[in-house]
């Protein structure tokens, strides 16, 4: 009877491969962590060892590698931080010599800046057209903001009316439409006078939906009409708006 071969006779074990596949996991993980904190001469020792038929490594190294300091996407300067951090201090000056400090309600968030504008400001009653004195104050607030345009990751502008009276809603139609078209008025505004790249500007219109205060009073109602900005900086968590008025203790 002719003899089986065993399994060691019949060529390599499997621990010859598990073997192979550790050795491999290590030279690649060596790899990794000899370029975790790569300069640019040992960056173009590793390209000239996988093309060494190349005559200039500089052909292939196509972008400098800095001492493991690279750029992090959306990573502020410590100077663009610092024009952000003085911003809300800023506005707050502008609004105080204007007289406004009634009309324009300012909060420093962690991130953020926040800005309340009673609608008188800005409109006369059922109207979506920019005053005059509105368009000075826009004027002023886009100066400030064109100074910190790097370090500024978004500007929202926000429009909100309010119902007539307690229990009378105004026609969904006039209301949506209204609010929408002051924010957006706004926003085309800003975006004219401001160094702030259109894609950083969004409008968004609540209506009657985000009220600050009870419909019960004419007072009360006139706090619920405004235009409001929500000025994040670069980096910031995003947030709602609930979220904010949270932190404000709306």
């Amino acid at each position: 009877m002719k003899k089986r071969k065993s399994a060691s006779e019949s060529g390599a074990s499997w621990m010859d491969t598990y073997g192979d596949m550790v050795t491999l996991l290590l030279c690649f993980f060596v790899l990794l962590y000899s370029i975790s904190t790569v300069d640019q001469a040992k960056w173009e020792m590793i390209v000239k060892s996988f093309n060494p038929d190349a005559e200039d490594v500089s052909q292939i190294v196509t972008q400098d590698v800095k001492d493991g300091n690279e750029d992090v996407p959306g990573a502020l300067s410590e100077e663009a931080q610092e024009d952000f951090d003085e911003l809300f201090e800023k506005l707050q000056i502008s609004v105080k010599e204007a007289g406004l400090t009634a009309e324009v309600e300012l909060y420093k968030g962690d991130g953020y800046t926040f800005v309340t504008f009673r609608d008188s400001i800005f409109f006369d009653g059922n109207s979506s057209e920019i005053k005059p004195a509105g368009k000075q104050i826009l004027e002023k607030f886009a100066e400030i903001i064109s100074g910190v345009s790097k370090s500024i990751k978004e500007i929202q502008v926000l429009g909100h009316t309010t119902q007539a009276s307690a229990s009378n809603h105004i026609n969904v139609d006039t209301d949506r439409v209204l609010s929408a078209e002051r924010a957006a008025n706004v926003t085309v505004y800003l975006q004219q006078k401001t160094r702030i790249s259109p894609e950083k500007l969004v409008s968004v219109g609540y209506g009657q939906y985000r009220p600050i205060a009870p419909f019960d009073t004419e007072k009360n109602r006139a706090k619920n009409r405004r235009v409001e900005l929500i000025i994040s900086k670069s980096g910031s968590v995003e947030k709602s708006l609930d979220e904010y008025y949270s932190e404000m203790d709306r």
